[in-house]
């Protein structure tokens, strides 16, 4: 019988590749190539479909996956006579998982990765799927039996195949074409919030059941929609799912940050992988949870997710990793759990006690452990209440000690322009509301690091690792680093930041719009070409390209006071508003868009010295609040504006007209927080 584990010690065509996810898969038997000319090649001269498996290193079944097909002597064999294979890492080539996703998504109704296509040397797909065990088991087909399957199909009834990969491709085709629809108004946001409304989970937060994602511009969306509406209902269901997940397994109680999603409808068991765009994201709705309600909680949980981000996700050159694994000794969570019998072993017994109860660790366990099919002594830690018990504090840090002594798991060390903008725009928002210089100089640590490393002939590099940067930018690229750069802007009032912005958006407007209908296609027009070029808005884990786009080009355009940023805003909104109105809830981040169109919005132009007492009083004022809507401009005396009465002045404007100027703190905020 073959031994699943029994790796090649011949390494195949990923040795060469700096992806950690390739890296993994470079000593299968299977004879891999990484996405390239020379695969689709050799697949025409010996006349072989393409077998394309998508993954990324932190993922669980991925790793399943390989060790129970990848690693095998059989399935590889199979495979290798079937097949020309190809390993793909999602994070690295986002455009490539696209389309294929959206095909997996077509043929089957569901996505997710592993994601496993079987195409034709033209990379037309007719088959596509995600996880497949090695034998067939559970109704779910198995390796095994399915690649004979496949190649009978490829072998003997070939015309039907490109047939249908054809058809799929004319799917794919219309099914990315996007042509400007009627204009959006302030219904969209109703129709949003009542449908949130009517998914909340009254009990413990969150929308729907089980699994749970954290999916924080929802919140971000019900943030504004309550500022708009000053609806109740909108901040309670916020407040309610922040609270929740903190307190939750989806929390990590002793090294803080988030991890991926729930597994549950409580919060309680989470999958174990940690990603940067999660930290970012979410840091960015507790620090906004905290403008609007000043409780300290959701500020305390912004500075511990940054506390692991920074301890644990940063690397020494300044930019930011892409994610830590869910397993660690080959079994998902053992790094996180504990038994009773391990914290009174490394507590004394007052101590013990007290984390026992807070953390609710019982002694028979709480986790179910999937692999095994069997529930252990093991506890995912979750709290019942928030306690600022400084003995528990003290606890907690023992344990955080002592679990810093435990196998870790693997941490995926590639640095991606687009996480890394979500991180630095995170991070000099907190810098300003928490008023935090070290969040400051580590968010521009990191853009330094993107800038230096990361650039070449201005253009962005979407992909660092192992000392090379390479792919070309694609639209997140661009888009979330954009973002980053005017929060870095409004946190420094420094002008690089800005005219760092306004140059790479000048570089995705020439390369990355569509100058036919309207909105950003994710992969630039220079770039290579895939079956189809995709234009993406849906909000999913990461918020779109295009949606950030058009938020970026609203701000912009206030800032510059260039009307021509507005119109591709509206351009690239009016071409999305058919899929919006018909579900807004998957396009939350568009409906901050909206939200910031429909306005009011406000240009804000502080005249002063920016060292005064008085300017940075002014500031902290108005960095306190929660006015989502706005942008702020620091002009010093003499420039167009001027001080009143000698002290730092405001001047409030919308549609480019500005009202009366004020050096009165308290007056400048009832003009921003009074006018609707």
């Amino acid at each position: 019988m073959n031994n699943p584990k029994l790796i090649q010690a011949k390494p195949n065509k990923l040795i060469s590749e700096k992806s950690p996810y390739l890296q993994q898969h470079a000593y299968n038997p299977v004879q891999w190539y990484p996405w390239c000319d020379e695969a689709f090649e050799k697949a025409k001269k010996e006349d072989k479909p393409i077998f394309l498996s998508i993954g990324y290193s932190t993922c669980h079944w991925c790793h399943v996956m390989e060790h129970e097909s990848f690693e095998d002597d059989e399935v590889a064999k199979l495979m290798n006579d079937a097949f020309i294979s190809i390993k793909v890492d999602r994070e690295e080539r986002p455009d490539i998982d696209n389309v294929y996703m959206t095909v997996c998504q077509m043929m089957t109704g569901s996505g997710g990765w592993p994601l496993t296509v079987i195409m034709d040397h033209d990379k037309k797909p007719f088959f596509a799927g995600t996880y497949y065990p090695r034998h067939s088991r559970y109704g779910r087909i198995g390796m095994v039996d399915l690649i004979p399957r496949i190649k009978d199909i490829w072998v003997n009834k070939r015309n039907e195949v490109l047939e249908s990969s054809s058809q799929i491709v004319q799917y794919l085709t219309q099914a990315t074409e996007s042509k400007p629809d009627s204009d959006i108004d302030e219904n969209v946001l109703k129709t949003g919030f009542e449908m949130f409304s009517s998914r909340f989970d009254e009990s413990y937060g969150g929308f729907g059941t089980a699994p749970k994602f954290p999916t924080p511009h929802n919140l971000l969306f019900l943030l504004r929609y309550w500022k708009r509406n000053k609806d109740k209902r909108a901040l309670q269901m916020v407040e309610k799912t922040l609270q929740s997940m903190r307190l939750g397994g989806i929390y990590d109680q002793i090294g803080f940050g988030f991890h991926r999603y729930s597994t549950d409808s409580q919060w309680l068991v989470p999958h174990f992988e940690k990603m940067l765009y999660d930290e970012a994201l979410l840091s960015t709705v507790y620090t906004e949870a905290y403008q609007a309600t000043k409780n300290d909680f959701y500020k305390n949980t912004a500075e511990e997710i940054f506390t692991y981000v920074l301890r644990d996700l940063r690397s020494k050159e300044g930019g930011f990793y892409c994610a830590e694994d869910a397993d660690s000794e080959g079994v998902e969570g053992k790094f996180y759990v504990w038994s009773e019998s391990e914290v009174r072993g490394i507590l004394d017994k007052t101590e013990a006690d007290l984390v026992i109860k807070a953390f609710n660790v019982k002694k028979d366990g709480n986790y179910f452990d999937e692999a095994t099919r069997e529930k252990s002594d093991s506890n995912i830690l979750h709290l019942s209440e928030l306690s600022d018990s400084q003995l528990l504090e003290s606890a907690r840090q023992k344990l955080f000690n002592e679990r810093e002594k435990r196998i870790h798991p693997h941490k995926d060390k590639k640095i991606l322009s687009s996480w890394n903008g979500l991180m630095i725009g995170a991070l000099a928002k907190a810098a300003s509301v928490f008023e935090n210089e070290n969040y400051l100089n580590m968010a521009k640590s990191a853009l330094d690091f993107i800038i230096m490393k990361m650039t070449k002939n201005k253009t962005l590099l979407h992909s660092f690792c192992d000392g090379e940067a390479k792919i070309d930018g694609h639209l997140d690229d661009y888009a979330f680093l954009i973002s980053g750069l005017l929060e870095l802007y409004e946190a420094t009032f420094e002008i690089k930041y800005l005219k760092s912005a306004l140059d790479f958006n000048e570089y995705l407007l020439e390369h990355f719009w569509d100058e036919k209908n309207g909105g950003f296609y994710f992969t630039s027009s220079s770039g290579e070409q895939l079956l189809v070029r995709q234009k993406e808005i849906y909000d999913g884990a990461i918020p779109s390209g295009n949606s950030v786009c058009m938020l970026n080009l609203l701000k912009l355009a206030k800032i510059t006071a260039n009307n021509k940023f507005e119109d591709y805003a509206r351009k690239t909104l009016k071409v999305f508003s058919e899929n919006i109105k018909a579900a807004p809830i998957a396009y939350t981040q568009s409906l901050c868009g909206v939200d910031f169109i429909i306005g009011p919005s406000y240009e804000i132009v502080i005249v002063g010295n920016q060292n005064a007492d008085d300017t940075k009083a002014m500031l902290k004022a108005l960095r306190k609040e929660f006015i989502p809507n706005k942008v702020v401009i620091f002009n010093p005396e003499g420039k167009n504006f001027s001080k009143v009465n000698e002290k730092a002045t405001a001047y409030v404007c919308q549609n480019y007209s500005c009202k009366s100027p004020t050096s009165d703190v308290n007056n400048l905020i009832e003009l921003l927080t009074n006018d609707k």
